[in-house]
């Protein structure tokens, strides 16, 4: 990302209603597919900031990675020295095989350039059985300056997204999210072309009035957690899969 956006990110993700209604989501996907004991290890791949890392630490033993300078110093100033880890040559986890039982990886694979290999690398980490939480944002109809700040190289379908996930995996469930919030999130994306190199604030960037705040949140999560309902759009994608053993 830009380094600025880390300022943002770490301002508002506390309390608006996408980043808690995210968190909420994988936390609750978790807690059903791979309930997390003390003695199980969560690689948060991609960790920004930390604080999804943070809120999952007393659950379970969790380690946070990520390449970026910015992540990495808010990373260490949250999260106790050896939590923090930091990708080896060639995008390589620093972890043995078979070694976590859980990987989430938060709206990062859009940023990578080989976003298959991180696939992989998630792949080889985990233990048999062990899960992959993953996010990302979803239908290049909605492209605009918001993905070019955060250094996105794309944005994903459903197909593409699931076909990241093959051998080796079981996919236990796969669906757009935040599909309410489409519409007006098309409409803000088109009418403020240009606003962002202009200087003028964004709504992301914004927590909305508590009422809404809270309203847009509900709905989201309840998207979020139904097991079977599949709509053909959303403004983002969660995948749930689980490592198969011997594989």
């Amino acid at each position: 990302m830009e380094p600025g956006e880390y300022d943002n990110l770490e301002r508002v993700e506390r309390d608006h209603w996408f980043y808690v209604g995210k968190r909420q989501i994988v936390r609750r996907w978790i807690e059903r597919l791979r309930p997390l004991a003390a003695a199980d290890t969560l690689l948060d791949f991609g960790a920004g900031t930390g604080l999804f890392a943070v809120e999952m630490a007393p659950r379970c033993r969790v380690l946070a990675l990520d390449a970026y300078p910015e992540s990495l110093a808010i990373l260490r100033r949250r999260l106790p020295a050896g939590q923090v880890i930091e990708p080896a040559s060639a995008g390589r986890i620093p972890l043995a095989d078979a070694s976590v039982d859980c990987v989430t990886s938060l709206d990062v694979l859009e940023h990578l350039e080989h976003d298959a290999a991180a696939v992989a690398e998630f792949h080889r980490v985990l233990r048999p059985g062990g899960l992959a939480v993953v996010t990302v944002p979803a239908s290049l109809r909605l492209w605009s300056d918001w993905d070019v700040a955060l250094r996105h190289h794309r944005r994903y379908e459903r197909g593409t997204l699931g076909a990241l996930f093959g051998a080796g995996w079981a996919v236990e469930h796969l669906a757009y999210v935040n599909t309410l919030a489409f519409p007006l999130v098309w409409l803000l994306r088109r009418a403020r072309r240009g606003e962002a190199s202009a200087g003028r604030p964004r709504a992301e960037d914004r927590v909305p009035p508590r009422w809404l705040n809270g309203l847009l949140r509900r709905q989201f999560v309840a998207q979020g957690t139904w097991r079977r309902l599949r709509l053909p759009f959303g403004v983002g994608l969660l995948l749930v899969a689980r490592k198969l053993a011997g594989m």
